[in-house]
């Protein structure tokens, strides 16, 4: 009975007895294998991409803005962008973007990145001596600065680089070079770069002292001789304009100085406090230097200048000078006027002096400068403390 009843739950087509293939067995295990190692492959995958990137580099965040081209062939422009606390370089190119690294990965943070266009900083040091042929025009007396085609101007085109970052910035001015030529190939030696250089427009041999100057680095300014009270018995030299002068007389002499070098983004008062007080004979200059894309800087001797009103007016870049380093020829004197600069800087954001090329006076600002930089003070051409009407 009991068979019977075995019989009876024997499943159909299976006699007593009969054993299973092997192969079948077999095939029936690499089936099950095969599902498990693929449910292990899954889950493996789902761990590692739930995870916190453990086996990722992460990658520097960048931050850019793209500009739109201006023509087809040209690569596209990036606009500056202004990080919250930028530390960046100085521009290494003179035409294209160029990608800057604004926290570096040493720090412990991620590194941020700036594409930038260099031209917004400053001029490429490499090509600084030679002049931009689609800035000048040519003339009787020699090439005049120009604006270009494209409207870049020479206050552009001709500047030194620099951070472009918030914080102390100083700017100083040692002018009077090309008069004297040994104290010229001094000054230039000596001073740091960051220095600008002023070139008085009665000086000797200015295309080649230009051409030295830029090669190590630094901006340059043509000073213009201006009528000072008591002229002519206190006379800046020839070609000076004058408030007695009429305007194409003062433009003619205007026009002179301007022709005697390139690579320039200032023209500079020497003396002229009556001059500078005078709109109407004023005027005429200050349009002629906006419509040539130089800048004007103001040593700022005279309260009565009315440079700032015409500069506002007439789109001209300004500087105004905050302090005359060298009135007294003390290395004492010189230092101290030199501390207050720095004190302004650190109140203000920014500080301009203006000084001579004499001996004492180069020995004592290239001293101080390396000092100053310690202290965290940023040295800037003087291009970098001008206010731009055309950039507000």
């Amino acid at each position: 009975m009991a068979d019977a009843v075995r019989e009876i739950d024997r499943p159909l087509g299976q006699g007593r007895g009969m054993p299973r293939p092997a192969s079948r067995r077999r095939i029936g295990a690499r089936a099950i294998a095969g599902t498990l190692a693929a449910f292990a492959v899954v889950a493996v995958s789902g761990v590692i991409a739930l995870r916190d990137k453990p086996f990722r580099k992460v990658a520097p965040e960048v931050v850019a803005m793209a500009a739109k081209p201006v023509e087809p062939a040209a690569p596209p422009a990036a606009a500056p962008v202004q990080p919250a606390d930028p530390v960046r370089k100085p521009a290494a190119r003179a035409e294209g973007p160029q990608i800057i690294h604004v926290q570096p990965v040493e720090t412990g943070g991620q590194a941020g990145i700036v594409i930038q266009d260099p031209s917004a900083i400053g001029q490429n040091l490499s090509v600084a001596h030679l002049p931009d042929k689609a800035l000048i025009e040519e003339s009787e007396t020699g090439p005049l600065p120009i604006r270009a085609a494209d409207g870049r101007r020479p206050f552009d085109v001709y500047a030194r680089p620099w951070s472009g970052a918030r914080g102390a910035r100083v700017a100083i001015v040692i002018g009077g070079l090309a008069v004297s030529q040994t104290g010229t190939q001094e000054a230039i030696a000596r001073l740091p770069a960051e220095v600008t250089l002023g070139f008085a427009s009665q000086g000797n041999s200015i295309g080649r002292w230009m051409q030295e100057a830029r090669r190590r680095g630094h901006e340059i300014v043509m000073q213009l001789p201006l009528e000072p009270f008591d002229y002519p018995k206190v006379n800046p030299g020839r070609n000076t304009l004058t408030v007695a002068a009429t305007p194409d007389e003062n433009l003619k002499n205007l026009r002179w100085a301007l022709s005697r070098t390139t690579n320039y983004t200032m023209v500079m008062n020497y003396m002229g406090a009556r001059f500078s007080a005078d709109s109407a004979a004023f005027e005429p200059v200050m349009a002629e230097l906006g419509r040539r894309g130089v800048g004007y800087l103001d040593d700022g001797s005279s309260a009565r200048s009315v440079a700032p009103d015409l500069a506002l007016k007439d789109g001209v870049p300004l500087a105004t000078g905050d302090t005359a380093i060298d009135a007294v020829q003390d290395r004492g004197a010189i230092l101290k006027r030199l501390d207050e600069l720095e004190a302004t800087a650190r109140a203000k954001g920014s500080a301009l002096g203006i000084g001579s090329a004499f001996g004492v006076t180069v020995d004592t600002v290239a001293a101080w400068v390396a000092e100053a930089k310690r202290r965290g003070i940023e040295i800037v051409p003087v291009s970098a403390v001008a206010n731009d009407p055309e950039k507000r």
